[in-house]
C-alpha cells in the first residue's frame, strides 16, 4: 500500500476478501478450486439464443443489430473483474426454480446510455431509477428466450429467475458468483456501433444447463474409483464390519455377498480386495479364520462457519481504510407513477400527486438504497432533514437482495 493512498486494486481487495500480501494482518490469499464447466456445450447453447438476444434489441430500439459468436468460458472473479471497465450497470436475475444460483448480466455505461436513449427517444439520459428500469425490461426479455430454450423437452419444467434488478455501481462492488463460473461474452452491434454484453451464471447453475443441455457434469462421472471400478459401485467396508472367520452374510461395500473362504490359495485375492476398498491388507489366517480387518476412517459432515459473525479486529481495520470514501445521500420525499401520455402532457403548473401524506416521513437513502427517515427542516434558508428513525439492520439486508 502506497503512504497516503489506496490504489485501486487495494480497494478491490478490501472489497471482495481477498488477500493483498500484507494488506491485511493476518489474512490468507483466497484459493479458488478447478471447477470443471463444459464450456463446450455452453457455447452452442449461446450460439443459438444469440440471434433472440439480437432480436430483443432490435424491437426495443428499433436499429438493426447484429450479435456475433459469442464465447463462453469458466473464470473467477479476477479474470472477469480484468475484463469489465470501472463502472457498470449489473442486472442481476438470479434462477430461483428449476435451477437455483447466481445469474446477472453485466453492461457498460455507454452501452446503458445507449439503450436507454433509443427506447425512452431522449437525448442524454440519466441512468437513474427510470432509466435502470428500462434496462431491466431489455434483460428481462432476453432471460425468457434463455429460459424458454431451457425448458425445450421438458428437462427444467417451471425454470423461473428473481425479477431482474439492474444497479449503477463501480466494478469491484458487483456481487459475482463464488469459485469458478461461466462467463458468457456476446459482441453485440447496433445502431452502427459496437458493444460487449457479459453474462455470468454460478458453477452449479451451469452443470445444471450442461445437463439439460444433454451434457454431463464433472459431479455425476466422479463415482468411479481410481482403480477403474464401474460408477456408482462403492469397494469400502462399512465401519461396523469388524469380524473373524469368514464374511458376514450382508454385502460388501455394494459387491454381492461372497462365502467363507478356506485353504491359503485365496490370501492374494482377498488382500487384492482389501487394498481396492481402502483397507490394509489381511492377515494370517489360521484355518477358516480371519484375523480382525481394519476399516477405514469415520468421516465427518464439513461444517461451515456462521455467516453472521462478528468482524474480527483485522476486518474492523480493513474498513477503517475506506471510511473517508464519499457515498451519494439522497432524501426522498415521495414517488409516483404515470403513463407516458401523461408525462409526455406535463408543464409549467402540472401538479403531480405523490404518495406520501402531508407529515409523513421520508425516506433517507444511500447510494440508492433506504437506510433511515426523518421530517423535512428547514435550517436558515435550505432546506434539511431531521433523523427519526434508523432502520434496522436486516432491513439493508433486504434492500441488498
Amino acid at each position: 500500500m502506497s503512504e497516503g493512498s489506496i490504489s485501486q486494486e487495494e480497494i478491490d481487495a478490501l472489497l471482495s476478501g481477498v488477500d493483498m500480501g500484507g494488506l491485511t494482518s493476518g489474512g490468507t490469499s483466497s484459493i479458488v478450486p478447478d471447477a470443471s464447466i463444459d464450456t463446450v456445450v455452453l457455447k452452442d447453447f449461446a450460439s443459438r439464443i444469440k440471434d433472440k438476444i439480437g432480436e430483443v434489441v432490435k424491437n426495443m430500439t428499433e436499429k438493426d443489430t447484429t450479435v456475433g459468436t459469442p464465447e463462453v468460458e469458466a473464470v473467477d472473479r479476477d479474470i472477469f473483474m480484468s475484463k469489465l471497465p470501472e463502472v457498470v450497470i449489473t442486472v442481476m436475475a438470479d434462477y430461483s426454480t428449476g435451477l437455483v444460483g447466481d445469474h446477472l448480466f453485466v453492461l457498460s455505461t455507454e452501452l446503458a446510455t445507449k439503450l436507454v436513449s433509443l427506447i425512452n427517444k431522449e437525448e442524454n439520459p440519466a441512468l437513474d431509477d427510470m432509466g435502470l428500469s428500462v434496462l431491466s425490461e431489455v434483460i428481462s426479455s432476453m432471460s425468457g428466450g434463455e429460459i424458454t430454450e431451457l425448458s425445450k423437452g421438458g428437462k427444467l419444467p417451471g425454470l423461473v429467475t428473481n425479477p431482474p434488478e439492474a444497479v449503477n455501481l463501480p466494478k469491484a462492488m458487483v456481487r459475482m458468483p463464488q469459485n469458478k463460473f461461466a462467463l458468457f461474452t456476446y459482441p453485440i452491434t447496433f445502431d452502427g456501433e459496437n458493444y460487449t454484453i457479459w453474462e455470468a451464471v454460478s458453477g452449479s447453475v451451469a452443470e445444471g444447463m450442461v445437463r439439460a443441455l444433454g451434457g454431463s457434469s464433472a459431479s455425476s462421472d466422479s463415482g468411479a474409483s481410481a482403480m477403474g471400478a464401474p460408477a456408482g459401485m462403492t469397494m469400502g467396508m462399512p465401519a461396523q464390519n469388524v469380524f473373524s472367520g469368514g464374511f458376514p452374510p450382508n454385502q460388501m461395500g455394494g459387491m454381492q455377498p461372497m462365502g467363507s473362504m478356506g485353504g491359503m490359495g485365496n490370501m492374494a485375492a482377498m488382500n487384492g480386495m482389501a487394498q481396492m476398498g481402502g483397507m490394509q491388507p489381511m492377515g494370517a489366517m489360521g484355518g477358516m479364520g480371519m484375523t480382525q480387518m481394519q476399516v477405514p476412517p469415520n468421516v465427518q459432515s464439513l461444517s461451515f462457519p456462521n455467516l453472521t459473525q462478528p468482524l474480527s479486529a483485522g476486518e474492523q481495520g480493513n474498513i477503517g481504510l475506506i471510511m473517508d470514501v464519499k457515498m451519494e445521500m439522497t432524501v426522498e420525499l415521495g414517488r409516483t407513477e404515470r403513463t407516458i401520455k401523461s408525462i409526455l402532457g406535463m408543464g409549467e403548473g402540472t401538479i403531480i400527486e405523490l404518495d406520501k401524506l402531508a407529515g409523513e416521513p421520508v425516506d433517507i437513502l444511500v447510494n440508492h438504497k433506504p437506510i433511515a427517515k426523518g421530517e423535512v427542516v428547514v435550517i436558515d434558508e435550505n432546506f434539511g432533514v431531521r433523523v427519526t428513525e434508523i432502520l434496522p439492520s436486516l432491513e439493508h439486508v433486504a434492500t441488498q437482495m
